[in-house]
Order: C-alpha cells, then sequence, then structure tokens
C-alpha cells in the first residue's frame, strides 16, 4: 500500500511540476496576470519531487553505482563486506537525517513563503526522505547479522551526529548545558581531522562492493566537514540550493520525456522510418540504430537507460537484416551515450549551469545555448563515426529495393514523434520557453503523445510508466545533492585553482595538458558517473584549461565527450555491465565487442580535441 502511494504521489509531482511552469507562462505572457513568487514555487515543487524520487529510486534498489568488482569474491569476503556496507550505510544515511532535521528546527532556515507556504515545509521531505531510507535499509537486512550491523551503523551515526544532535537539543528546549554532547562532538570532528584520509579511501573502496555513490560522497563529504569544526548544515542547504534550481529541475524531466516515449512505440516508428529511409542500402539499418539511440539518449541523459530499453528492439532489427548478432549488440552499447552531445542533453544543462559563475569569469554573456551549438558539430562527427564503423561491418547483400511510397508511409506515420525534437529546439533557441518550460512541454508533449494520439498505454499504464521512470531520474537527482555540499567545500578550499597551480607548474604545453586531461578523464569517466563528475571534477579543469587559452566552449565539449567514452572504458565502464545484462553475456565478451568502436571514438576525441575550429565554428 506505501508502495502504492509514493508512486501516486510521484506522478502527481510530475504532472503538478509540468502543469504548473506552463500555466504560469500563459498567465504572465498571454492574460498579463503577475503571478507572485512563480519561480519559488515552481523550483520547491521540484525539489520535493527529488525527495520523493530518491526514495523511490532507492525503493526499487537502483541508486546509481560503481561497478562492483566484488562479485567473484569468496562468499565468506562477500558477506563480510556486505555487513560492512550495511554498517556503513546505516551509519551515514543516519547522519544525513540529523543533519537536515537540524535545519527544520532551526528557525532562521527556509523562511521564504510562497502560497501561504513556508519553504520549510517542502524541506522536511528531505530529512523524511532519509529516515524512510534508513527504514528501508532495516527492512532488507537478512539475519541477524545484517540487522546487528544496521543497528550498530545507527548507534554509530547517533554518535557522530552530536553537532546536529546538539543544535536539535539547543533549538528545541533552549537548553545549552550539553558538556558531554559537546566533548562528543569535538571528539569527533578530532578524530576526522587525523582520519579524513582514511575514511576517503575507504567509501570509495566500498563505492567497488556496490554501495551507492550518493552514500559514499555524501559520508566523504561528512566527514570533511567534520574535520573542519562540524559545519554539517553545509550538506542539507547546498542540496537544497541544487536541487531547488530551474536548470537543475529541467534534468528529471527530459529524463522522464524520453523514458515515456521508449516505452511507448515511439522507438519502432523511429526505427521503421529510418529502415524507409536508408535500409535499401548497405548498413542503412546501422544509419537508422545509430540515430534512434542518439535520439533516445538525448532525452535520458543516461545512456545505460536507452540501451535497456531499446537495445533489444534495434538488435532484433539489425540481426533481421542480415547483420552479426555479436557486432549488432556491440553497435548498440557503443551509440548508446552519442546523443549527450545533443540538445536537449541533460548532461549539458548539467555541465553550464554548474560551471556558470567559473565560465563566466572567462566568458561574460555565455549561457547554455553557446554549449549546445559548439557541440552540434563534434556529436555529428561521433555519430558518424558509429554510422561508418557499423557499414563497414556490414556485409549483409540483401537487403530490400528502395521505395518512396514505404518512405512516405513510414514518414507519415511518425510525423508526431519527429515533431517534438523540433518544436523543443524552436522553442528554446528562439527564447519562447526558459529551459524549465521546454523540459514541461517536453513531457506533456510525450505523455499525450503515447495515451491520447498512440493509445499505446490507457491512463492507469501511464501512470504506470511514469512511475518506472521515477527512479532514473531519482538517481540523478541524488548523485547531484550529495555531490553540491562537496563541490562547495572544493571551491571554498579553492581546490580548483590549488590545481591548476600545479599542473601549470609542471605542464608547460597546452597539447599536452590537453593530452593529460583526456587520461584523466577517460579514468574518471569510466568510474564515476557523468553527474558526480560535472559537479566534482569539471571545476578543476576548467581554470587550467583557460590558462592555456583553450576555448570554455571546446573544455566543455571535450570533458563530456570524454565522459561519455568513459562509460565504454574496460575495466568497469558502466556501458558494459548495461549490455552484459540486456544481452545476456559476459562482460569480457561486451568488451571485446566494443573495442573497435572505442578506438574510433578515441579518434574523433583527439581530432575535437586538437582542432578547437570544430567546436568554435558556429559560435558568433
Amino acid at each position: 500500500m506505501l508502495k502504492k502511494i509514493e508512486d501516486i504521489f510521484a506522478v502527481a509531482l510530475v504532472a503538478l511540476l509540468t502543469v504548473t511552469a506552463l500555466v504560469i507562462k500563459i498567465m504572465q505572457d498571454n492574460l498579463h496576470l503577475q503571478v507572485m513568487d512563480a519561480d519559488t514555487i515552481v523550483v520547491n515543487i521540484a525539489f520535493v519531487f527529488a525527495c520523493v524520487a530518491g526514495l523511490i529510486t532507492w525503493r526499487e534498489n537502483r541508486a546509481l553505482c560503481l561497478a562492483n568488482v566484488t562479485e567473484k569474491f569468496p562468499p565468506a569476503a562477500k558477506n563480510v563486506l556486505k555487513l560492512v556496507a550495511t554498517f556503513v550505510t546505516s551509519l551515514i544515511i543516519t547522519q544525513l537525517f540529523l543533519a537536515s532535521f537540524l535545519q527544520i528546527v532551526n528557525p532562521d532556515q527556509f523562511t521564504n513563503t510562497f502560497l501561504f507556504l513556508t519553504e520549510k515545509r517542502c524541506f522536511f521531505f528531505y530529512p523524511l526522505c532519509f529516515l524512510m531510507i534508513l527504514v528501508l535499509v532495516f527492512q532488507r537486512a537478512q539475519g541477524w547479522q545484517e540487522r546487528a550491523a544496521a543497528i550498530a551503523g545507527t548507534i554509530f551515526g547517533l554518535l557522530t551526529s552530536m553537532s546536529a544532535v546538539t543544535g536539535i537539543i539547543w533549538y528545541l528546549t533552549g537548553n545549552s548545558d550539553m558538556s558531554a554532547l559537546y566533548a562528543m562532538a569535538d571528539a569527533w570532528n578530532a578524530f576526522c581531522d587525523k582520519t579524513v584520509l582514511l575514511w576517503v579511501v575507504a567509501l570509495i573502496a566500498l563505492a567497488f562492493s556496490g554501495v551507492p555513490l550518493f552514500v559514499v560522497i555524501s559520508g566523504i563529504t561528512y566527514v570533511i566537514f567534520s574535520k573542519a569544526g562540524g559545519y554539517i548544515d553545509v550538506l542539507p542547504i547546498e542540496a537544497y540550493s541544487k536541487l531547488a534550481d530551474k536548470s537543475i529541475a529541467a534534468i528529471p524531466l527530459f529524463t522522464i520525456a524520453g523514458y515515456v516515449l521508449a516505452q511507448g512505440s515511439a522507438g519502432k516508428r523511429f526505427v521503421e522510418l529510418f529502415r524507409a529511409l536508408f535500409g535499401w542500402f548497405r548498413g542503412g539499418t546501422v544509419v537508422a540504430a545509430v540515430l534512434v539511440l542518439t535520439f533516445f539518449s538525448t532525452f535520458t541523459g543516461v545512456s545505460g537507460v536507452t540501451i535497456l530499453a531499446l537495445g533489444s528492439l534495434l538488435a532484433v532489427i539489425l540481426t533481421g537484416s542480415g547483420y552479426e548478432k555479436d557486432r549488432a549488440e556491440s553497435l548498440i552499447t557503443s551509440s548508446g551515450a552519442v546523443g549527450l552531445l545533443f540538445p536537449p542533453s541533460v548532461a549539458i544543462i548539467m555541465y553550464a549551469s554548474s560551471n556558470y559563475t567559473v565560465i563566466t569569469q572567462f566568458e561574460p554573456g555565455f549561457d547554455v545555448v553557446t554549449l549546445f551549438v559548439g557541440a552540434l558539430i563534434p556529436g555529428a562527427i561521433m555519430a558518424l563515426s558509429m554510422i561508418v564503423l557499423g557499414i563497414i561491418f556490414d556485409n549483409n547483400k540483401d537487403r530490400p529495393k528502395f521505395s518512396a511510397v514505404q518512405i512516405g508511409k513510414s514518414f507519415v506515420n511518425c510525423v508526431p514523434e519527429l515533431l517534438l525534437p523540433v518544436l523543443i529546439c524552436v522553442t528554446y533557441f528562439t527564447g519562447f520557453f526558459n529551459l524549465f518550460q521546454v523540459a514541461s512541454f517536453a513531457v506533456i508533449y510525450a505523455v499525450a503523445l503515447v495515451f491520447l494520439f498512440r493509445r499505446d498505454f490507457d491512463a492507469k499504464s501511464t501512470a504506470r510508466v511514469i512511475a518506472d521512470s521515477v527512479p532514473v531520474s531519482g538517481g540523478i537527482l541524488f548523485i547531484i545533492a550529495s555531490a553540491a555540499a562537496l563541490s562547495y567545500w572544493m571551491q571554498d578550499a579553492n581546490i580548483p585553482e590549488n590545481v591548476n597551480a600545479f599542473i601549470t607548474t609542471y605542464v608547460k604545453n597546452k597539447y599536452a595538458f590537453l593530452l593529460l586531461m583526456n587520461l584523466a578523464l577517460l579514468v574518471v569517466g569510466c568510474l564515476m558517473d557523468i553527474y558526480s563528475a560535472i559537479l566534482l571534477v569539471s571545476p578543476l579543469f576548467l581554470y587550467s584549461a583557460a590558462s592555456f587559452g583553450i576555448p570554455v566552449v571546446q573544455a566543455g565539449v571535450i570533458f563530456i565527450m570524454n565522459l561519455s567514452i568513459g562509460f565504454l572504458t574496460p575495466p568497469v565502464g558502466m556501458d558494459l555491465f548495461i549490455s552484459s545484462y540486456t544481452f545476456k553475456k559476459p562482460v569480457g565478451q561486451v568488451i571485446k565487442g566494443v573495442l573497435p568502436f572505442l578506438i574510433v571514438q578515441l579518434v574523433v576525441l583527439l581530432l575535437i580535441t586538437y582542432v578547437p575550429a570544430i567546436t568554435t565554428c558556429l559560435i558568433k
């Protein structure tokens, strides 16, 4: 029953979020009625949705993780690691709950009002989310040992949260006579000061044993701020600041729109159209497959979702056209992230919004449109390279004849689906919609298409598909929230400037720097999800890139392209494991199949890196 309530609430929030943005625009632009606190209303609905989405993501066991390298460990070792993971997870979730609950009782936090509500009422969902996650940790614990580990972690989380506990007690009772608790808080902070490096290494190691990334990043951040004197307030405050941002709120909406389309008949219609257009010549089905994958990964923002949703369908179509099975699956795996370079790529939105302050130091007047334009040609080259290599591997000589009638029929059958990317680009690039409004429009259009026009689903099934899409966006949002405070600390501690000083001291050549940056980012891309990398790693390279005279847009395109290729980079690129799951084949076999495609993508990366005009030629 609780699961059903959570899903209904999530779907209702998606509906409220999408409709509210467009209703406000109509009232203000067409009816000339000023809506007070319009932006505050929208971002707080988005924040509540992020909290609910995060909870559902955990409930469905779909929180983003690094590749689990412990799968082949002996059973005894795996059991020990599972107990440690349960202990650490319950410890960190308890810390996050208390740190965020402190802001609920703090009368000076989140006092802005809108629609007779305060921001605090919306922020209440944040600690509630962590409390519910902690309950789920206990529910999943199997056997007395795992339950004991969860209890121990919770107790230790309480004992190491005395900075929050003392604040909660003081705000609720006014009592400041808590010398023993203050001493415990000081002892924990001193302990973190001595052991911060040990904590960081241990938590990173646990990330490779299946502990969700947001838990690992939050744990590292908590220890760092405890070391600095217990300023744990920064964690929930920065999370709220980041999630209650219209640019960030657009990310889950684009993801939901792409997921809804992928679950309906849109994928099949696109394939039929592109097969009719290109299937009559060698490699025509390859062109169709790459274009379809590019389109859907552009919206979902997570290449793995595209592979999971469309991989089997495209594999059947390719093999049915005479394409070798392993080659077909390798092509699909390798093309899953190409769409991250095309509008409305959520990766580009994330990069531009999170680095906006830094970027405008070097290029005043920069906006996300500039980065979208700069990525167009590199994205086209990357897609074309996958098509060309795919055609080379296509030895089938039995192809259908060119048929203008079939093309026309397929085109008419696909017009509504084709209109969506056109309308998104036109309404956004002309300024008719802002980023959040165009994301809202995309969701409404996608839902109307599959429910009212195509009738792929009835009302209940449509709601079910939207609910199923929530964990996809929730995983992204919780990574963003957890990385926000760590990103804040890095900026506050001048880490980007220090890294830049170190690099420029030892690297004097611009081209050597570009090569080293690519190598480093490939490693980051295969070890870390793209959103964590954007928040935590991109600022480190922006300053150095600017100091070497590399255009900001080129640096951004290189960054995102590296991370998209990192999905394929052995041994732990995320898409390698998703492909293994989708096509039911060993990871080693997947790696062997994608290597030719990976090599070609690396060549394209070097081309984009060392020929800046490819990125900047379309920018005025």
